[in-house]
């Protein structure tokens, strides 16, 4: 996709904050620190559209990046934060959950977890979580970048075989610093869309 234009629409803690936009949208869920402002913004070509922080949970709201006015990219706050209240942490739940409901325009979520890390409980939970509301299952592995080309597909059959999934192809390895796989994930974005 050629970029012409890329804006955070709104930051929102609650359902009526949600942009009134038709657009589609494709959110993405994932640990804090996950990687997945990093991904928004290398998706866009843009150094920080979405604010990175080397300090987990710091995305506390549901992001909406609008691209080109043809759709959205939704950022879905980071989970399994252990330096956050069990309190903080059901109101995140609750908030994902009221977003996945109310939502028409939602075409899709994107799971991302890190490469270099079996996927974790919450991940499990997250991916399980997904797939009950009829979403495919993608995966975005992150941080491609932080283990040797040879090794990947080794730390891509861990994945496979914690979220428990069929096709590999669901799978997408990726790098924000490297910008490894943006066109492969545009390519999914598009398809997604396309076949809604």
């Amino acid at each position: 996709m050629i970029i012409k234009k890329s804006e955070l629409l709104i930051t929102a803690a609650r359902v009526d904050q949600y942009p009134e936009t038709i657009v589609d949208e494709i959110a993405f869920a994932g640990k804090s620190n996950v990687g997945k402002s990093s991904m928004i913004n290398a998706l866009v070509n843009r150094k920080s559209l979405a604010r990175t922080s080397g300090q987990p949970g710091k995305t506390q709201t549901i992001n909406f990046y609008n691209v080109n006015d043809a759709l959205n990219l939704v950022d879905l706050p980071g989970y399994g934060y252990a330096k956050v209240s069990k309190t903080e942490k059901e109101k995140w739940g609750k908030m994902i959950e009221l977003y996945l409901n109310n939502r028409f325009q939602l075409k899709e979520v994107v799971l991302l977890v890190d490469i270099r890390h079996a996927p974790g409980i919450n991940d499990i939970k997250m991916y399980q979580w997904i797939k009950s509301y009829g979403y495919t299952g993608y995966v975005i592995a992150t941080k491609a970048d932080k283990i040797s080309r040879g090794q990947r597909e080794k730390y891509i059959s861990v994945i496979k075989k914690t979220l428990e999934i069929e096709d590999r192809n669901l799978i997408i390895t990726f790098s924000a610093s490297q910008k490894l796989n943006v066109d492969k994930c545009w390519d999914l974005i598009e398809n997604l869309i396309v076949a809604n």
